[in-house]
């Protein structure tokens, strides 16, 4: 049972480092976003803890670290302002049940529709947001540091970044970022140096998390007030979680079940919700710092969720004392990891329509939130594919004898290029009897059959007969069912 869920030929011991560095960089992120969402430090260390263990366990992409994040943090805000954290909680549980849903229903499949062009302004918009979190690590109650303590932050945060940079070049199989965090923790203790510690942002400190029902009133009200927040919350998480499987299935060269990765979220954050905990989705952050890490099969995230039990339940003073700098410096090497540099490089040889979404999706994600830039991003490509196609429809004539008249149409008929394909035809002018040749082209949606069907209409009205012929099977059957639309005649049936 254990060699199925952690895989064969797992190495153990690098699986347990990652999963002992995933941890570390895992405390303060959850008590930051925690701070985010108006809760206590502890449920989001909870929720830390308990989707990153049941999501290693049930989900869909091994090596993947999931736990509280900041996208939905933000969006939680609201909820447990007006309402109050116990329906959070509810709305978490919520939260689970259609995300698993999604998953039963085989949904996540159409995360592959998501383009290229989305996905790179999704890793840069991420990379920048990462960034600009960690800046606050630079103020003390909100105000920029301008003395010696700058000095001391900005030295730990670059000789960590220094350390996971170098180390593996000398000494493969060590997490670089467990290194830096245990020896300048050290270093910091010995000569107690004055910088910020995770002890300074909260206490992590705390018992087991005990199963409790949300103390909400069961009834139908509640139901409205929380289920539109359970399916934000679902929604925003399920593109995360996919969005991050994509980026370590090309990290990793391997490929997760994203159906199995929505169930596997949804188990998760329906016993978070149960148990006290905020909820969460996938960390692309924390993920990646995994995968560096060596951290490539289930072990190592339920390795990072148990060990971070372990700090809650036993070892928080040794965490409190981890300085913020070091932290820092291993979240700036994830943004540069992060980012997609060559960006840069193509973004003047791609299609502008290409690198407009690179860029939309990118300041979305910054200035709004991941599902919002995601969305956009799709509906901005959507739109570009559609005029692209819808103007690459051709159709030519040839007179034919008996003058009878012949449209030979090349391309795709649908919503996007029906007005081209209109504007071709001619009835008033044309003969008695007119043949559209569809033997190089293909109807895809009903837009373009409620052309076909209109343009005979109007053909009829002027007592001229309009044909059709050369139509494959699919589109046949695609018009036969469209009858409610009007008539289209086939001449395959006039020459019988």
């Amino acid at each position: 049972m254990i060699t199925k869920i952690i895989g064969e030929n797992t190495d153990i011991k690098k699986e347990l480092l990652a999963g002992i560095t995933v941890s570390l960089a895992l405390v303060p992120e959850a008590i930051a976003f925690a701070f985010v969402a108006g809760v206590s430090p502890l449920v989001g260390l909870y929720a830390a803890f308990i989707v990153g263990l049941l999501s290693s366990i049930f989900g869909g992409r091994p090596g993947m670290i999931s736990g509280a994040t900041g996208a939905l943090a933000v969006v939680m805000v609201e909820l447990v302002f007006e309402h109050g954290v116990e329906y959070l909680f509810a709305a978490v549980i919520i939260m689970g049940l259609i995300q698993i849903l999604v998953g039963l229903l085989k949904l996540g499949k159409f995360s592959r529709i998501i383009p290229e062009t989305v996905m790179l302004g999704f890793v840069n918009g991420l990379a920048i947001v990462i960034f600009l979190a960690q800046l606050n690590n630079f103020k003390i109650d909100g105000e920029w540091i301008f003395d010696y303590r700058l000095i001391l932050t900005i030295s730990i945060v670059i000789i960590t970044m220094l350390v996971m940079h170098y180390l593996p070049k000398f000494k493969k199989g060590i997490p670089g970022a467990l290194v830096a965090i245990v020896s300048i923790s050290i270093i910091v203790a010995i000569f107690n140096i004055n910088v910020v510690t995770v002890g300074d942002l909260a206490s992590v400190k705390g018992g087991f998390p005990l199963f409790k029902i949300p103390n909400v009133p069961f009834e139908f009200e509640t139901l409205k007030i929380v289920f539109p927040y359970a399916f934000i919350f679902a929604s925003i998480g399920l593109i995360e979680s996919l969005m991050t499987l994509r980026l370590v299935d090309d990290l990793t060269d391997t490929r997760g079940s994203t159906d199995k990765e929505c169930i596997g979220q949804g188990i998760a954050n329906t016993v978070t919700g149960l148990f006290g905990g905020m909820g969460g989705c996938a960390m692309i952050g924390q993920s990646i710092i995994n995968v560096e890490s060596g951290g490539k099969s289930r072990l190592s995230g339920i390795a990072a969720a148990l060990f971070l039990l372990s700090f809650i339940l036993f070892g928080s003073s040794l965490i409190e004392a981890i300085p913020i700098a070091v932290l820092t410096g291993v979240m700036f090497m994830v943004v540069i990891s992060t980012f997609e540099w060559l960006s840069f490089h193509i973004i003047s040889k791609i299609p502008k329509s290409d690198a407009f979404v690179i860029v939309l999706v990118t300041v979305v994600t910054i200035f709004a939130d991941l599902a919002v830039a995601v969305g956009l991003g799709i509906v901005a490509s959507s739109l570009v594919f559609a005029w692209k196609k819808g103007n690459n429809i051709l159709i030519e004539y040839t007179e034919i004898k008996n003058g009878c008249k012949e449209y030979h149409v090349k391309g795709v008929l649908f919503f996007g290029s029906v007005a081209n394909f209109n504007e071709r035809f001619d009835p008033t002018n044309d003969p008695e009897q007119v043949i559209i040749n569809f033997g190089h082209a293909r109807i895809f949606d009903y837009s373009g059959v409620e052309a076909l069907s209109l343009l005979t209409e109007k053909y009829e009205k002027l007592n001229k007969k309009l044909l059709i012929k050369n139509i494959n099977k699919e589109c046949k059957i695609m018009v036969d069912k469209a009858e409610n639309l009007g008539k289209v005649n086939f001449l395959e049936k006039y020459n019988k």
